[in-house]
């Protein structure tokens, strides 16, 4: 019975681990601000604490730091970008430090925490948008690949493959 008890509590840490949420210091965060109303309200978001997440669309090093342009989504409960909903706009991540390109790579999801530092201009094609920029205090990249959810699967029978 104890050791019954004792390998119930061994998965169930080990399911919460791979289910937990990224280290990230939220106190002070308001989740409730997006992209676009970072922009249209600038004066008043300047210097707030974010929470937001999304895909990288382009990463540049430069000569102090780098930046990171992302497509912002909504996070789950777990701060994990929600690729199945509509996303939120775009935003510029001011990273202080180095940051490997390959790593923070077009397509990688991340979520972080950071203030609104300004906006930056940003040309697509022939038009200029404006974007948020956000002084990054902390950042998670995701793992590639499945949404991080703990996969089951269970079965009986014969596979054949080619």
């Amino acid at each position: 019975m104890r050791i019954t008890a004792c390998y119930i509590l061994i998965a169930a840490a080990l399911l919460n681990a791979c289910a937990s949420a990224p280290p990230l210091d939220i106190k002070n965060v308001n989740t409730a601000i997006t992209p676009s109303e970072a922009v249209a309200k600038l004066d008043n978001m300047r210097g707030r604490r974010v929470l937001w997440g999304g895909v990288i669309i382009s990463s540049r090093n430069l000569e102090k730091g780098t930046l990171l342009e992302m497509l912002a989504y909504p996070l789950n409960d777990r701060q994990r970008p929600r690729l199945d909903r509509e996303p939120l706009g775009r935003f510029i991540i001011e990273h202080s430090g180095y940051l490997e390109t390959v790593d923070y790579a077009p397509g990688r999801e991340l979520c972080l925490t950071g203030t609104v530092s300004g906006t930056k201009e940003v040309k697509i094609d022939d038009t200029v948008y404006i974007y948020p920029a956000i002084a990054s205090e902390q950042l998670h990249l995701w793992p590639k690949g499945n949404d991080g959810e703990p996969q089951f699967h269970f079965g009986v029978g014969v596979m054949f493959h080619n």
